[in-house]
């Protein structure tokens, strides 16, 4: 028997409750294939960090919430001179080329990470043959060819670099890397105007942690404006967005992202992560050297995060967003460290076996509400 949709629309209240149901199965469904890069297409990209385990052994399901709620990538370690390059005539592309190849099929806009950076670099490259430390020209040589050879086997396919990495010590100036301790502070100004050389099409960047605090402002700050002056190629400056339930200052943070705005480059969120674990540290940051030793107290929630921190987890993202709304005209793209809670660098850092909760899927990459909150203020 055929009905049409007449029929259909006089049927009985429990043939209306069906139709409902039915209708409301099928919102469910759009819901579920539009992701936060669709929700905030008109604002900025929504980007994650993949690590080669999730690449390499993608869980079920892994690729299709890539490919449905980010619309940009960063590698999270497999781009860095340890792992990329560790040898000096050796170079690892495998799991490089694997990250590009999914980017490209899923039209992603593809960040690379790092170029230059003080950490995670092996010793060699600061060091000749016999271990001693290179002179500044042999040093410059080795950062050119390194740069020259990475951003260039990717020219015109990474769209974005992160240039140099953590340069700044806080307030206190130039980190006293080998970088700085062996070129000098200009060793910023070569790196990129290497990268341009290598991959000009490439949006360059500086990217930092506790680029909120007033001091490491105005020395960036002064640093762009330097740059600016003497033709130094930048376009962006990546704040690190690792942030807990208390910190950082959000209205300090404001005033970041419109100073480094003012100064005509484009803001990025970087390493996005909301660490709802008390704190370890004396200072608030990303120094990966960092590391304290483990006690119950500093692992609260050993088998699932308690209702009300949910809560508190919930509200803190919509505050971010919201400020990150707020200044849409002047950031790029808003990259998590990470897709699920299980991967999440911050179960391990500062204090090595904890369980945090810092992103917004769990660790069966569901859905968490944040997720939904976030979600909820584009709808």
């Amino acid at each position: 028997m055929t009905i049409n949709r007449r029929t259909l629309l006089t049927r009985t209240a429990l043939g209306a409750a069906a139709l409902a149901l039915t209708k409301q199965n099928a919102i469910a469904k759009a819901l579920a294939e539009t992701g936060l890069k669709d929700l905030y297409k008109d604002d900025f990209y929504i980007g994650t960090a993949i690590g080669n385990a999730r690449l390499t052994n993608p869980p079920a399901g892994f690729n299709a919430l890539l490919a449905r709620e980010f619309n940009t990538m960063t590698m999270e370690n497999d781009m860095k001179w340890e792992r990329i390059h560790p040898e000096p005539e050796k170079w690892v592309w495998d799991h490089a080329d694997q990250f590009m190849q999914f980017g490209e099929q899923h039209g992603m806009f593809m960040v690379g990470h790092v170029l230059v950076w003080h950490s995670q670099t092996p010793s060699w490259v600061f060091n000749d043959d016999n271990g001693k430390p290179l002179s500044r020209e042999a040093l410059l040589a080795r950062m050119k060819s390194h740069i020259d050879t990475l951003a260039g086997r990717y020219r015109g396919r990474i769209h974005a670099w992160d240039v140099v990495n953590e340069a700044i010590d806080e307030d206190k100036g130039w980190r006293k890397s080998p970088w700085f301790n062996q070129i000098g502070p200009d060793f910023l100004d070569h790196a990129f105007r290497f990268a341009r050389e290598a991959a000009p099409e490439a949006h360059l960047m500086y990217n930092d942690y506790n680029m909120h605090n007033p001091g490491k402002r105005q020395f960036v700050v002064d640093m762009l404006k330097r740059f600016k002056q003497e033709g130094v190629p930048i376009d962006g400056v990546g704040m690190q967005g690792h942030v807990g339930l208390e910190y950082p200052n959000i209205a300090e943070f404001e005033k970041s992202i419109e100073a480094y705005a003012a100064q005509g480059v484009a803001v990025h969120i970087t390493e996005l992560d909301l660490d709802v674990l008390p704190v370890a540290w004396d200072h608030i940051g990303a120094e990966i050297s960092d590391n304290f030793a483990y006690s119950d107290e500093l692992n609260p929630y050993p088998n699932g995060l308690p209702a009300d921190i949910e809560d508190k987890l919930t509200e803190r993202y919509v505050q971010w967003f919201k400020l990150f709304l707020k200044h849409r005209e002047n950031i790029a793209r808003v990259t998590f460290w990470g897709t699920g809670d299980s991967e999440s660098w911050k179960n391990d850092f500062p204090v090595k076996g904890r369980t945090n909760y810092p992103l917004l899927f769990d660790r069966q990459y569901q859905r968490k509400p944040a997720y939904q909150a976030v979600a909820d203020l584009k709808k």
